[in-house]
């Protein structure tokens, strides 16, 4: 029901109908946001001071103005528009309870599901550093997030341990699978602190395509997903655990040799093998330690005339583009801000999707720019762009109408 003293205005056009997101709202159209607030079944029934759209695009904002109040993040969402010319009373500002609310209702499903659909892989042919001779190259990582010390969020999600009992926060964990050339996050999966890597990154199988190249760390080869993901179509290049039994059962001219992955108990069952192909090699870097380390990287790409030992080898260090990505997330998009703000756990979700749908928008921004001007992704600065985003969301550019 309408407020006491509210009077409808004679136009029927709603703040949401006029928000700003500028450089974020060419990733996530007006219209393919009520696409997943109607398919996630969020859709108000009845009008609203904050209908489910804008509420949508105020978590994004909340990502994106990571060190701004519940208020102040919305009123950039309306800095500068002249939107007060369509309506025939003032709106105000939503209290903060008012915001709170408003998020409950919505969720964390409808910015699953924006996530799910539109954060793809961005490269093209022509993008620099982007590709392996025909391969995409991609990698895949874990991390955690501090949340803030609620009951719901403990109950939910749990906290590490520490020598003197548990940690200070709660943590959520997550693992994603990302482009290297272009750091687009296109894969996630969430869970408590708990829940191990490797069965989270189970849930990413579905993000895999022919085609692309995954580059993974030791903590995830020693499980059967490696027989998952290689049996999605993708192309892997993994690291072994030093203790992995990996036997040589024919020698490549490049000094790589083929073996197998038995991901059963029993590997004299011979059930569920998968063929490989190892390649050896040592790191000395002097700078980092005066013992010098060895890698064991297992790859499903069997022949060594398409993909040189050393090819590869050299190809693995590009793993480390994650954890650039990671920084871009945690540090400069979240700024001084180490702990999530929300109280509950699925404000958490909604939360930590809105900061990495965020971050895809602002790295396809830069990937666009990227490929116009014909350089690499890696020469653009992730902070400029952050900048430049919120500028445009300030100065009403790309008003989502």
């Amino acid at each position: 029901m309408p407020r006491a003293g509210w009077v409808k205005p004679e136009s029927d056009q709603r703040l949401s109908d006029h928000i700003a997101l500028g450089a974020l709202t060419r990733t996530f159209p007006p219209g393919l946001v009520d696409e997943m607030v109607e398919a996630t079944g969020k859709a108000e029934q009845r009008s609203r001071l904050l209908p489910a759209r804008l509420v949508v695009y105020y978590a994004l904002a909340m990502a994106l103005f990571s060190d701004a109040s519940y208020e102040e993040v919305i009123r950039n969402l309306v800095e500068g528009l002249a939107w007060e010319s369509g309506w025939k009373q003032r709106w105000s500002v939503p209290t903060k309870g008012a915001i709170s609310l408003a998020r409950d209702r919505l969720g964390s499903e409808p910015l699953k599901a924006l996530f799910e659909r539109a954060c793809v892989p961005l490269a093209t042919a022509d993008t620099k550093g982007a590709f392996y001779k025909r391969w995409r190259v991609m990698s895949m990582d874990g991390t955690t997030l501090d949340l803030a010390d609620t009951l719901d969020n403990v109950t939910a999600f749990g906290r590490p341990g520490s020598a003197r009992g548990g940690a200070a926060f709660p943590q959520l964990r997550l693992v994603g699978l990302a482009e290297c050339g272009t750091h687009a996050l296109c894969g996630v999966a969430m869970g408590s602190y708990s829940t191990g890597e490797a069965t989270l990154a189970k849930e990413l199988v579905g993000s895999l395509s022919a085609g692309m190249l995954v580059l993974a760390d030791r903590g995830f080869t020693a499980h059967p997903l490696f027989s998952a993901f290689a049996a999605a179509g993708a192309d892997l290049l993994w690291r072994a655990k030093s203790n992995a039994v990996l036997p040589v059962l024919e020698r490549f001219s490049d000094g790589s040799f083929r073996s197998e992955i038995v991901s059963t108990p029993d590997k004299r069952a011979r059930e569920n093998v998968t063929g490989v192909r190892v390649i050896e090699y040592t790191v000395d870097d002097p700078g980092r330690s005066s013992v010098k380390e060895r890698y064991r990287l297992v790859t499903t790409i069997i022949d060594s005339e398409a993909a040189q030992a050393a090819e590869l080898a050299g190809l693995y260090a590009e793993r480390w583009e994650f954890e650039t990505l990671l920084d871009e997330v945690k540090t400069h998009e979240r700024g001084s801000r180490v702990v999530l703000r929300s109280k509950s756990a699925e404000g958490v979700r909604q939360e930590a999707y809105a900061f990495l749908c965020v971050h895809y928008a602002i790295r396809a921004l830069m990937s666009s720019t990227a490929d116009h001007d014909d350089v690499d992704p890696d020469r653009i600065s992730f902070t400029r762009s952050l900048r430049a985003a919120r500028r445009s969301v300030r100065a009403g550019v790309g008003t989502a109408t």
